[in-house]
């Protein structure tokens, strides 16, 4: 089989169906519901918390409908760099897409960083004198070990991913399993007074942080749009594996938050320095099969704390490179590898962020660093791209689309709701921490650096706008990555 060079980037379309939903599955699942299920219990009071869980589903659902289109028509790499660039350019030039990568050089190594911390945190379980200064130096050995495991070609990194999602997928169904073989449902759906009261204020409040809780556990659905350019057939592979993998790990969290309240007494969760408020799953494992089982099903938690972060950064990496080609960013970040055809810049900016974002979270906490890139990310990727839809289709109505959202555009209307309460609500789950006011001075500083890179560079609002509707004529990038043998 040839290699299948996307000439424009110097990709090479190699990853399909299987390890695209195997990618975006290993990155959504990770350390994050192991470590957030005390949070979503803090949040709702009670083991009522399963709403918030279903409510992230409804709003990765939703939203991920906007990512299946795009991602299919737009197949690029950076993944929303390109919807934003292509959407946007005729009013504003090159601002929404500058202004991406700005967050996202941000948003997404923090987002890995919070793996990173579960990481450690789960490691307490078996290391329980690990000090402060221990914890931090594992954090950052694993980061730059995950740094290490990336710095190949992309063919090597999908079989392995394929590897640590298996591992995943055994670390989650040997605790729901367990779970359901010593299941209380008194435990489980024996709410407190007045817990699903919907005219009182303190549910929506509580229902608004459970949403941003539930969401950051789903996220990672887009992780294989950011690799659009290294994505066999397209068109078809991404919508795909955005859905199914939603669908997926949907099941899958709904049987572990119920499972582990039919164990755990939710009210053990909410002390933070207990077993069941830093290390639920081990708790699971201990109160069921014993200790020698929650080691070893810790150790497999490990691995895919591990698994997530490494898919995240994986993508996230490639966000900054198309940006670079079209010096919309520093443009030694346009660079690749040249044995192993990967962003080295990229790859090393954010392995960078990302250990920085760790040591925040390690010495604040990690609703604080969930808060500040769900704000950050909220702002400029996800509400833009739901207008990047509707821009589309009115701006380039022949713009090829192997995929078209279900019931358009009411899904966009639910994911602009679900992500306007997000951030609405931030600064009130987040109290004394103002989420919104460091989101808005990001993208304000992003603003002023864009202008400045616009003067530098002639660019609008400082020359004129340079319109390329670079897909709405190009080839099928689905007929290109038919290897011969089969087409």
């Amino acid at each position: 089989m040839p290699e299948l060079l996307d000439e424009r980037v110097g990709f090479v379309r190699r990853i399909g169906l299987f390890q695209a939903t195997a990618i975006n599955m290993s990155q959504m699942c990770g350390i994050g519901p192991f470590v957030t299920i005390p949070l979503m219990v803090t949040a709702f009071g009670g083991p009522q918390a399963v709403i918030g869980f279903l409510a992230g589903a409804v709003l990765a659902l939703a939203d991920g409908l906007v990512w299946a289109e795009l991602g299919a028509s737009l197949p690029g790499a950076g993944g929303s760099y390109v919807y934003l660039r292509e959407a946007f350019q005729y009013r504003t030039g090159k601002l929404m897409p500058f202004l991406f990568v700005w967050t996202a050089m941000l948003f997404i190594p923090l987002g890995m960083s919070t793996g990173v911390i579960g990481f450690v945190q789960y490691l307490g379980y078996l290391w329980p004198g690990m000090s402060q200064g221990q914890g931090d130096a594992v954090g950052l050995a694993v980061t730059a070990g995950i740094v290490v495991l990336l710095w190949r070609r992309v063919e090597r990194i999908a079989r392995l991913t394929v590897v640590l999602w298996a591992v995943m997928i055994a670390s989650v169904v040997l605790v729901i399993v367990a779970a359901f073989t010593h299941f209380s449902p008194a435990l489980a759906f024996t709410y407190p007074a007045h817990a699903v009261e919907l005219t009182a204020s303190h549910f929506w409040i509580g229902f608004a942080g459970g949403l941003t809780i539930g969401i950051y556990d789903y996220l990672g659905y887009n992780t294989a749009a950011y690799m659009g350019a290294e994505i066999r057939q397209p068109g078809r592979t991404l919508p795909r594996a955005v859905i199914s993998s939603i669908l997926g790990i949907m099941a899958i969290y709904l049987l572990l938050q119920i499972g582990t309240l039919g164990v755990v007494d939710w009210r053990e969760m909410l002390d933070p320095h207990s077993t069941a408020g830093s290390s639920v799953a081990s708790a699971v494992l201990e109160k069921t099969w014993g200790s020698a089982a929650a080691d070893a099903v810790t150790v497999l938690i490990l691995v895919t704390a591990v698994t997530s972060v490494l898919t995240g950064l994986l993508g996230g990496s490639r966000v900054p490179y198309d940006a670079a080609r079209d010096r919309v960013f520093f443009r030694a970040f346009g660079t690749l590898h040249p044995r192993h055809r990967f962003p080295v810049l990229g790859l090393l900016a954010m392995g960078g962020v990302m250990a920085a974002g760790f040591l925040l979270g390690r010495h604040t906490d990690l609703a604080t660093i969930i808060q500040l890139l769900t704000t950050v990310m909220v702002i400029v990727q996800s509400l833009a791209q739901v207008a990047a839809v509707t821009v589309l289709r009115r701006r380039q109505p022949a713009l090829r689309r192997p995929y078209r959202m279900w019931l358009y555009p009411l899904p966009s209307i639910v994911a602009l709701a679900g992500w306007l309460v997000i951030y609405g609500y931030a600064d009130r789950n987040a109290p004394g921490r103002h989420p919104i006011e460091w989101s808005l001075a990001w993208v304000a500083a992003g603003a002023l650096a864009f202008l400045a890179w616009a003067r530098h560079e002639r660019e609008w609002p400082f020359g004129p706008k340079r319109i390329a509707e670079e897909y709405l004529h190009g080839a099928d990038p689905d007929a290109e990555a038919v290897p011969a043998a089969e087409g």
